[in-house]
């Protein structure tokens, strides 16, 4: 009887800073534009990678962004990441599924519930936020799915790779985290 490959995450490492690179600038310009993404702001490959390489040695209080990436058994499918981070308040999450036939079955939904507490308790975070494109139905539903409140919808750009856009922006408290351990 063979066994089916399970979902893992665990923290960004240096062997992973190619996939997550070439996630960015190998995407269909489309696939990107949906999620929000202004083109013109994506950085070079070396400057995004030279970017990444020095979050993975900055200390987790002084971190600007920080990636969890997502396995189907050893396979990596994606990564979410939190950016900006205020140390010991609250941090802005992001999540990203790498290929097409990973996408719309749940494995985002899996993966981000196993990378909350890692940003939780790496972060002492009181609070996460999400603010996805208004238009990405997939994101928003993953986030209700997964216990965020619905704060409100706006404009902004909702982060440093981004055109201004309608967003939704979403909450997890560390209060209704911890109430999952008795769900």
């Amino acid at each position: 009887m063979m066994s089916t490959p399970h979902l893992s995450v665990r923290e960004i490492s240096q062997e992973d800073i190619s996939s997550l690179v070439n996630y960015w600038l190998n995407s269909p310009d489309n696939f990107l534009v949906n999620m929000g993404v202004d083109l013109s702001k994506l950085p070079s490959r070396e400057d995004f990678t030279t970017m990444i390489e020095s979050q993975l040695i900055t200390p987790y209080a002084e971190k600007k962004s920080f990636a969890a990436i997502w396995f189907y058994g050893e396979r990596a499918i994606g990564h979410s990441n939190i950016s900006p981070i205020v140390f010991g308040e609250e941090a802005f999450v992001h999540l990203h599924i790498w290929k097409q036939e990973f996408r719309g079955n749940g494995f985002g939904l899996e993966c981000l519930r196993k990378s909350i507490p890692i940003y939780f308790n790496h972060f002492n975070l009181k609070r996460i936020y999400c603010e996805p494109y208004a238009l990405n139905t997939g994101s928003n539903r993953t986030l209700e799915k997964l216990g965020f409140e619905f704060v409100k919808e706006y404009t902004t750009i909702p982060s440093w790779i981004c055109f201004e856009q309608q967003v939704k922006r979403w909450v997890l408290t560390r209060e209704m985290f911890d109430s999952w351990i008795h769900v």
